[in-house]
């Protein structure tokens, strides 16, 4: 049976590119990879022969001698899909069975960690300085993390010779390199471990940090301590904390941004005649004047007693919004002199109650128009 044509096994032209071509093999190698074609007999010779093409047309002398004589001028000089592609698969299939090339030191830097910091508004405001514990884990010191007993050493591993990723296993037809299964990569064994850590390098432990909160930081906010992190392994440096900031629900204010809000109740009797009020902010008490006939929902807006953000900009302001309060558990006389009003107010119509007025007035429209 003929073999086809390689640039056509490869579906790239003749005058493609070392790259193109590496970059065909790819797919069609992962298309027909038997693994990922269990049920399919054919997959096997056709992953062969991807293979047989890429050898030729991957060697530059192999290739010019393909591209002169065809077949017969790289006959016996390819391995009919049986060759030792572990510097490919290191190269383009690292991701799927581990490998790469070369080995990889060892040294690792310790995982970073995370701690959510509960602040109420005030110290989220106008900032604080908090003492947190952190469960962590720190280099072991009775062998300085290398997690080898004390007066012995970490020695090349026996399996991997110390290249931590240069296993080559068998898979099939086909070899490739990865991840040493004696030492995990790391290129060392121990032989003696430490007795405090037991080989590890580090230890557990519950330490005490003082978090220097800045004013104006909210929700989310992130805090990095450099190096309060995990510890690291075989003497790498150890990762970063940080610490994210959560504020607890105010009792009086929400905050949004640069501005406070907040809800101000007020009686009925300020609401229609007016007054003056205090209004407590996080500096302190002021005086709001409150104008007569004021309705529930107004807004007032006090310049500069918001928050100072973290980013910088300015103070915020303080939204007040009004919520005129219905008295209730009236005594006798109250009532009496409710109805009074009552029976005056509505004497007025429209002239006291203008909306009230005009939403009757649309309701009736509204109603009307379903008779017409």
């Amino acid at each position: 049976m003929s073999k086809r044509d390689y640039y056509d096994v490869l579906g790239v032209e003749r005058g493609s590119s070392e790259a193109d071509i590496k970059k065909a093999y790819r797919r069609v190698a992962m298309k027909h990879h038997p693994d990922r074609n269990p049920d399919d007999e054919s997959a096997e010779d056709k992953f062969k022969e991807a293979n047989e093409a890429f050898e030729v047309l991957s060697d530059s002398q192999k290739r010019s001698r393909y591209d002169q004589f065809g077949h017969a001028g790289v006959e016996g000089q390819t391995s009919a899909g049986n060759a030792d592609f572990s510097d490919i698969f290191g190269d383009i299939f690292g991701d799927i069975f581990g490998g790469g090339r070369g080995g990889h030191s060892h040294v690792r830097k310790g995982a970073d960690l995370r701690y959510n910091l509960d602040l109420t508004l005030e110290d989220a405001v106008k900032g604080t300085t908090v003492k947190i514990r952190i469960p962590t884990t720190v280099n072991c010191e009775a062998c300085d993390g290398s997690g080898a007993k004390p007066g012995s050493k970490a020695v090349d591993c026996t399996t991997c010779g110390g290249h931590g990723h240069q296993v080559r296993m068998k898979q099939g037809f086909f070899s490739v390199q990865q991840t040493c299964p004696r030492c995990q990569g790391a290129g060392k064994q121990i032989t003696a471990p430490c007795n405090t850590c037991h080989g590890r390098g580090n230890v557990e432990e519950t330490k005490t940090l003082s978090v220097k909160v800045p004013a104006g930081v909210d929700v989310g906010d992130r805090i990095r301590l450099t190096g309060e992190g995990q510890a690291g392994t075989h003497g790498g440096p150890p990762g970063d904390l940080y610490v994210e900031m959560a504020v607890r629900r105010h009792a009086i204010f929400q905050r949004d941004g640069r501005d406070l809000h907040c809800e101000i109740p007020i009686s009925f009797s300020d609401a229609a005649l007016g007054g003056e009020l205090e209004v407590p902010t996080l500096d302190g008490r002021v005086k709001l004047k409150i104008p007569a006939e004021t309705q529930t929902g107004k807004l007032f807006r006090l310049r500069h007693k918001g928050v100072a953000p973290i980013r910088g900009g300015g103070n915020g302001d303080l939204l007040c919004r009004v919520i005129v309060e219905t008295p209730v558990h009236l005594t006798k006389r109250q009532k009496e002199l409710m109805e009074e009003f009552q029976t005056i107010h509505e004497a007025e119509g429209k002239k006291q109650s203008p909306k009230k007025s005009s939403w009757f007035d649309g309701v009736k429209k509204f109603v009307d128009g379903f008779g017409a």
